[in-house]
């Protein structure tokens, strides 16, 4: 087979680089895949992947920022009904962690540099697409968990999950 011209604009991911999970990854893309390019991570959410922020007010990822705009994309798998997003997400804004809840597809769009999150799903009755878009190079985020109650705080695993990166 003989290679084109432009066959590195061709990126098939290879989901062997992250564990099979709750939300299989299908593009994790940034300037270090590919010069210029934004932070895009897309992946699925299944029924399931909210068991593990449990049950309690105020858990999911933390609140945190990023130094780059931000969208998070929901998008419902149900080709009769789209706007069906076939969950129901939480999601806090602000640092005084207004609540929003949600079960319709969606875009929130994070200004930079805004606080924003806890966010986790309540119910997934079915998989969804979950889009995260960067509109920086490269993926950045500080934590604000000091707005989390202590008990809250105290319950997560903070050296290996949400861990501060692009801030200096």
């Amino acid at each position: 087979m003989s290679e084109g011209k432009y066959d590195k604009y061709f990126i098939e991911f290879d989901p062997n680089e992250w564990p099979e999970d709750m939300r299989p990854v299908m593009v994790r893309m940034d300037n270090h895949i590919a010069e210029g390019c934004h932070f895009y991570l897309i992946h699925w959410v299944k029924p399931g992947f909210g068991d593990m922020f449990g049950k309690e007010p105020l858990t999911g990822h933390p609140p945190h920022i990023h130094k780059s705009a931000e969208l998070l994309i929901h998008i419902g798998t149900n080709p009769d009904d789209p706007m069906d997003l076939g969950a129901e997400i939480e999601m806090y804004m602000g640092p005084e962690l207004e609540r929003h809840v949600f079960n319709r597809t969606t875009v929130i769009w994070i200004p930079p540099n805004f606080i924003h999150s806890p966010w986790k799903p309540l119910r997934i009755d079915r998989p969804f697409i979950f889009m995260e878009i960067n509109q920086g190079p490269v993926h950045t985020e500080k934590s604000y968990r000091q707005l989390l109650p202590k008990a809250v705080r105290e319950k997560m695993d903070w050296e290996n999950m949400w861990v501060d990166e692009g801030y200096d």
